[in-house]
């Protein structure tokens, strides 16, 4: 079967999936899960039906415990339920959870997975959430991609109807949930594929009814509690095997295939890095890069952390490996280490005890944190940790990413590594509101139509939203782009508002020889004397290639008043090549139509017009063959400004 290549972020992917294969489900919106529920919401406003040929129920509640409760009551009828959450809006359902689980109910809550508040609040992703349920009894799959968010969606969906284990399906808030990806696009024939009938009467026929009158839900004594709570021992025994059982029959169908493990890298490596998440594909990007120039590191990605197996786990652990750094996306404060870390510790031992690895002596096994609250994680630090854990005495308990100099965790690296190769990589400045992010998930989208690429787009917004800064950072390639990280050396650098030039040092994230392009009232003849020094330096001295447009200009000329993301987005595909003139021109036209044709004729006309004019106003700016100038820094804060400044 010939599937789709879509763009998708990873809300939208596991909101396609989520909203096909339920028929129940309960919702209330928390960043960065809520376009999941709002995705869901209008399939089934637009009374677009699931794979059964129904609308699923969407409910919007009153507080997450709201909507833990309605799953739970639905779960209990027998109907197929779902729900969406992140932070504190998943602890506030743990005492639900606790009941779904304990009653072998099967489900699958879809985790944005985001910081919880501890000395501020943070909207951004890590794991913080999804560890603080690890208790509850709920199965715990861990995707690293929008494609693992699409497939994992439908994996734990198949497999919690034969388990009956609830699962916890959880990917990183914002770097996936709203990380653009081109990716394969499941069918409903595909879910149908996976979803077996007989997994669905059978939860149908435990569905409570007056028509079968059972006991649930008592109160009961110590004579028999702890006899209950142990019985329930065989379906965990048995949900790791189920849950390979699900990927082995999956990659029948797509081609792709996972395991409760996945390692790559050397098959004799003896420095392993073990993780699980986003993070992952960074260092498998990492490994991949160093491994290529002669090196012999390993990755191991954990998809399954609950139920844990250590037999999968050590199946495919090298039995050369010497050394484990294992990394960990939460911190647990008063902890002899953070949960994947004490548990690999665990799971080596006891797999050593059992004969499992064949291994002379225990491995040293270190720990870290890394990447809390979406702080970045890049290949630069994944070397940063290789080189630690190759040291005679590496540090334990450390901390890759920031700066620790109270009590020293962090761990020294070199910024400027990078393992990104045969990948076009783009940045773009823009104003809050001013259409710039809406034209690069255009971009993207044309790319995605019109080439044979692979794309990436995420979006750095300020918190203060409209008219603060966005940064868009986009990537396209030929072969999948393993990069859950912002562009650092832009092939191409727009920069949307002349005001940025004194606010951000942009510049220094492009490469040399690369294209920038700038909104500016200035023409070619005049923009140069009016940059500030210190970018007509890094220009002369990078070498680029420099041009300008007035797009305000154009944009204020046919009405459309501050939005010269059309403009920009075409000035964008005229000079960057990526492809062929005509070709984009067209793509554009087509996507405009799509996206303004609901606002009439005149609005698409106006677009139009902006994208013939942007050819005409395009300047290519003559760039001194050196710097002659003198930069003169203005102070953060001036000599005379009050103590209290």
């Amino acid at each position: 079967m010939v599937r789709k290549m879509v763009p998708y972020d990873g809300n939208s992917a596991v909101a396609h999936v989520a909203h096909a294969t339920n028929e129940v489900i309960a919702i209330y919106p928390i960043t960065p899960s809520s376009g999941m529920g709002e995705i869901a919401d209008a399939k089934s406003a637009n009374g677009e039906k699931n794979i059964w040929g129904t609308v699923p129920v969407v409910v919007e509640l009153q507080s997450e415990g709201g909507a833990s409760g309605t799953v739970h009551g639905a779960l209990t009828t027998g109907a197929l339920t779902t729900t969406f959450t992140a932070s504190q809006g998943l602890l506030l359902m743990i005492p639900n959870m606790y009941k779904i689980a304990g009653e072998l109910c099967p489900a699958v809550f879809h985790i944005a997975a985001r910081s919880i508040a501890c000395q501020a609040l943070s909207i951004f992703g890590d794991h913080s959430d999804v560890m603080t349920a690890r208790t509850t009894g709920w199965g715990m799959l861990a995707s690293g991609s929008v494609q693992e968010a699409m497939d994992f969606a439908l994996i734990s969906q198949a497999a919690t109807l034969e388990a009956r284990v609830p699962f916890l399906h959880f990917f990183e808030g914002f770097r996936v949930s709203h990380e653009i990806q081109k990716i394969e696009e499941l069918t409903f024939e595909d879910m149908r594929s996976m979803i077996d009938i007989k997994l669905i009467r059978a939860h149908r026929l435990r569905g409570l009814s007056p028509d079968r009158p059972e006991l649930r839900g008592t109160s009961q004594n110590p004579d028999v509690f702890f006899q209950g709570r142990e019985s329930v021992n065989k379906y965990y025994n048995d949900c790791a095997g189920i849950v390979q059982k699900t990927m082995d029959r999956f990659v029948q169908l797509t081609g792709r295939q996972y395991k409760l493990f996945d390692y790559i890298g050397a098959p004799d490596a003896e420095n392993v890095i073990v993780i699980m998440g986003s993070g992952g594909e960074t260092v498998h990007e990492t490994i991949e890069y160093l491994n290529a120039k002669g090196e012999k590191f390993g990755v191991m990605k954990v998809r399954l952390y609950r139920p844990f197996d250590v037999k999968a786990f050590a199946s495919v652990l090298p039995d050369t490996v010497k050394r484990i750094a294992v990394l960990d996306r939460t911190k647990e404060p008063g902890s002899l280490g953070e949960p994947l870390y004490e548990d690999i510790r665990i799971a080596v031992g006891e797999a050593m005890e059992q004969g499992l690895i064949k291994l002379n002596r225990y491995p040293l096994i270190i720990g870290g944190r890394y990447g809390l609250g979406s702080c970045e994680f890049t290949p630069a630090m994944t070397k940063g940790v290789l080189d630690n854990l190759a040291k005679d005495n590496p540090k334990n308990h450390f901390t890759i990413g920031i700066e620790d100099d109270v009590t020293h965790t962090s761990l020294k690296y070199d910024s400027s590594f990078s393992a990104e190769k045969d990948v076009y990589r783009a940045m773009f400045y823009g104003l809050g509101s001013d259409g710039t992010v809406g034209a690069n998930k255009n971009s993207i989208k044309i790319i995605a139509e019109k080439t044979d690429n692979y794309a990436q787009g995420y979006f750095v917004y300020d918190s203060k939203k409209a008219g603060a800064v966005t940064v868009s950072h986009l990537r396209f390639g030929k072969k999948t782009i393993r990069s859950p990280y912002l562009v650092s050396k832009a092939n191409f650098l727009a920069c949307h508002n002349f005001t940025f030039l004194e606010k951000y040092d942009m510049l220094k994230y492009i490469i040399d020889g690369g294209i920038f392009l700038l909104t500016s009232e200035h023409d070619k003849n005049t923009v140069w004397k009016n940059l500030p020094a210190k970018v007509q330096k890094q220009i002369t001295d990078k070498k680029l290639k420099f041009y300008v447009i007035d797009a305000v200009k154009i944009a204020s000329e046919l009405g459309l008043g501050t939005r010269i993301n059309t403009i920009m987005q075409t000035a964008f595909f005229l000079i960057s090549d990526i492809l062929p003139k005509e070709t984009a021109v067209s793509a554009i036209k087509e996507s405009i139509k799509k996206t303004y044709g609901k606002k009439g004729e005149k609005v698409v006309n106006m677009n139009t017009l902006a994208v013939d004019a942007t050819a005409d106003n395009i300047q290519k700016v003559e760039v001194p063959a050196s710097f002659k100038g003198q930069i003169v820094e203005k102070p953060v804060v001036a000599a005379n400004a009050p103590d209290f400044i």
